[in-house]
Parts: structure tokens; C-alpha cells; sequence
């Protein structure tokens, strides 16, 4: 019975050898360098952007003993390439309890122009972009009272940016169960 042991293990160690030296030679490969996609055109964005199925409400804590902080995201990526077009993120600030949203939008933008979000055919809020990364860029704004209503009442949240061609993209986001995924994270 001990040898049948002693044979298993010296198999294990075998094989989880062989294993770390295959994955120490991928290690040792260059990885390829990856590029930022930029900013879609605007026929591009139109009929090849697809939303998540609705709002999603997420929550976290930072310990068992801390309470739940709850976020509600939707996204609109292109449907050939995966590259996310439009991340929106709304969270409760819990300092001042007020709605912020967060804007995730592609590399490659015309950023004096900034975005802009509206409600329907409702007025326009203009967004500074904040700041790029290698995932997109952002921009952020608390949520005035009117805003939030329309957005809950809303049909369609239309997201619009300039590309560096100065084409303006439009992104339009379905509004449908943003009151329910709302009521959840308030």
C-alpha cells in the first residue's frame, strides 16, 4: 500500500513539474503588446452596439461587518469586437446620499468637447471627460433631481461623445427597468 503511495506521489510530482515548466516557458515568452481600440464611427456604433439585457445591480462590502454598498450598470459594446463603447455606473454616495454617475467611455475621443447624456428628447447634460486610461475614458456628475426622474420615467438614455474625426456617436440605452434596478440600490 506504501509503495502505491510513494508511486502516486512521485507521478504528481512528476506531471506538476512538467506543467510548471511549460507555463515557465510561457512566462518567458514575450506577451504580445496589446492596443487601445479607438473611438467607434458612428456606423460602427449604429446596429453593432449591443446593451447588457437591462440594468444590473450589483453590491459589495469590504467585510462581513461593513455594510452593503450597491452600484446599478448597464454597457454597450460592439458586438464584433467586444470592445465596450459605453459603460454607465450609478452608486449612491453614501457621505451625501445623493446618485453619481460614472461614464466609462472608448479611447480615442475628442476630449474638449466632453459627453453628453439625454433623456428622451429631454435637455442635454453635458459631461467634462475626467481622465483616460487603458480601459477608456471617464467622466462623472451627480445626479440632479430632475435628471433622475427623467431617468426613471425615461425610455431611452442617449449617451453622445465626438470621435478625434469630430464625428458625433450616439448611444442610446434602454430605460425600461431603471426604476426597479434604482429602488434597489437606494
Amino acid at each position: 500500500m506504501q509503495s502505491r503511495f510513494v508511486a502516486l506521489a512521485a507521478a504528481l510530482l512528476l506531471s506538476t513539474g512538467a506543467a510548471s515548466a511549460q507555463q515557465g516557458a510561457k512566462k518567458n515568452a514575450p506577451a504580445p503588446a496589446a492596443q487601445p481600440a479607438p473611438a467607434p464611427t458612428q456606423a460602427q456604433a449604429d446596429g453593432a452596439a449591443a446593451q447588457q439585457p437591462g440594468w444590473i445591480v450589483r453590491c459589495t462590502s469590504v467585510s462581513r461587518d461593513a455594510p452593503l454598498e450597491c452600484a446599478m450598470e448597464q454597457n454597450a459594446v460592439l458586438t464584433k469586437t467586444g470592445q465596450t463603447i459605453v459603460l454607465v455606473n450609478i452608486r449612491i454616495a453614501p457621505d451625501t446620499r445623493t446618485p453619481v454617475a460614472l461614464l466609462q467611455l472608448p479611447l480615442g475621443l475628442n476630449l474638449p468637447v466632453g459627453a453628453k447624456l439625454q433623456v428622451d428628447e429631454g435637455k442635454t447634460v453635458d459631461l467634462q471627460i475626467q481622465t483616460c486610461e487603458n480601459r477608456g475614458c471617464y467622466a462623472s456628475t451627480p445626479i440632479a433631481t430632475d435628471l433622475l426622474g427623467a431617468l426613471r420615467s425615461g425610455k431611452q438614455l442617449k449617451v453622445s461623445f465626438q470621435n478625434m474625426a469630430k464625428e458625433t456617436i450616439a448611444i442610446p440605452m434602454p430605460l425600461g427597468d431603471f426604476a426597479a434596478a434604482y429602488d434597489k440600490i437606494k
